[in-house]
């Protein structure tokens, strides 16, 4: 489980990425690079990780489903996920 001032933080972050798409795209298509660095940091979507949605851990995420491995296979087990099952031979 992560720090809750870690999660606030990549939310912040994708808030920041989301705001400043556009003037991104615009100004890359100028090839206007001293304005693109006065842009925030954190307006780079290469600063942002990706993470599960519900704990918050970084490793082990598993893009499709938005969650890590872990929480993924409590909620297999349970079975919240539909169409997925537990491999057994």
């Amino acid at each position: 489980m992560s720090k809750i001032s870690v999660k606030a933080r990549q939310r912040k972050r994708e808030i920041i990425v989301k705001k400043y798409r556009k003037k991104r795209h615009f100004l890359k298509k100028l090839k206007k690079y001293d304005l693109l660095q006065k842009l925030p940091r954190d307006a780079s979507p290469v600063r942002l990780r990706n993470r599960c949605t519900i704990t918050g851990r970084c490793r082990g995420y598993i893009r499709y489903f938005g969650i890590s491995r872990i929480v993924f296979r409590s909620l297999v087990s349970q079975g919240f996920i539909p169409g997925v099952k537990k491999a057994s031979w």
